[in-house]
């Protein structure tokens, strides 16, 4: 049976709704082998309340390995950091990262998109007049500038972009123009980044009804030759592995025949 493993996980340090303990023992009891914590890095530029410190980095890291002792006969756990693009922060001692883009930046104004319906509405009418598709467009070249920022591991819900789209209908994500944009991101970060997520987080915050990345871009990561995690963007310990069979199949049906985890001595291929 394929390993069961969540590389990527939010506790109250940043905005996750439980404590890394109570992540672990959720963990315990729904079958995984191992987890990883993946805490939001500090921005300086950023209000936004639910990022780390560079205090509290420092505190979650030694929570996690005290966990990782504290458990180690019942689950193997990892200490990560979701790595935005804008951040300038040490990661030595991290076991992996996790890259993801959060904000965009407007002649030197970082201005974040990744909120509730309201406030996306609002950043698409103010910032592209409304134009979803131009928004797309800024969003996926930015992000092919990803692996300048540190050394990724993986790239982190690729197209988390069309969050609130089910609601808002920005984008025609079935577009040619839209799915060009992304598929032309996925060849520039090529060879940059070895991994990607198939993440189920829009799926457990009730914003979508699939996981991202949408079928078209999970062809095209296979083609291109970028390995797959499985993860659920775990904010609440109860849907710590929302998703998770479909993700296989969905996996499966774009022509993968195997995932990576991570293990003390790196990623590590394995069937699906």
């Amino acid at each position: 049976m394929p390993t069961k493993q969540n590389l990527h996980i939010h506790t109250l340090y940043a905005d996750g709704k439980n404590t890394p303990e109570e992540m672990v023992l959720a963990a315990i009891e729904k079958g995984f082998d191992s987890i990883g914590f993946s805490e939001h890095t500090y921005l300086d530029f950023s209000d936004y309340p639910y990022q780390m410190t560079v205090e509290d980095m420092v505190r979650y890291r030694a929570e996690v390995l005290s966990l990782k002792e504290k458990y180690k006969d019942k689950i193997e756990i990892f200490c990560g950091l979701e790595y935005d693009f804008y951040s300038n922060v040490p990661t030595e001692g991290f076991d992996y990262l996790l890259g993801s883009m959060h904000y965009l930046d407007f002649a030197g104004n970082r201005l974040g998109f990744d909120r509730g319906v309201k406030e996306v509405e609002a950043y698409v009418g103010d910032n592209f007049g409304g134009n979803g598709l131009a928004f797309a467009k800024k969003y996926f070249e930015a992000l092919k500038l990803l692996p300048s920022a540190a050394k990724i591991d993986v790239l982190a819900h690729f197209d988390v972009l069309i969050k609130t789209n089910q609601t808002l209908h920005f984008v025609d994500t079935a577009s040619a123009e839209y799915i060009k944009y992304g598929i032309e991101a996925i060849h520039d970060i090529k060879g940059k980044i070895p991994l990607f997520e198939i993440n189920s987080g829009g799926v457990a915050r009730g914003y979508n009804n699939v996981p991202y990345p949408q079928m078209e871009f999970l062809k095209e990561f296979k083609a291109c030759g970028f390995g797959a995690i499985i993860t659920s963007d775990c904010h609440d310990a109860r849907l710590i592995d929302c998703y998770y069979k479909e993700m296989r199949e969905l996996l499966l049906a774009a022509g993968f025949k195997s995932h990576y985890i991570l293990t003390e001595n790196g990623f590590k291929e394995e069937g699906l």
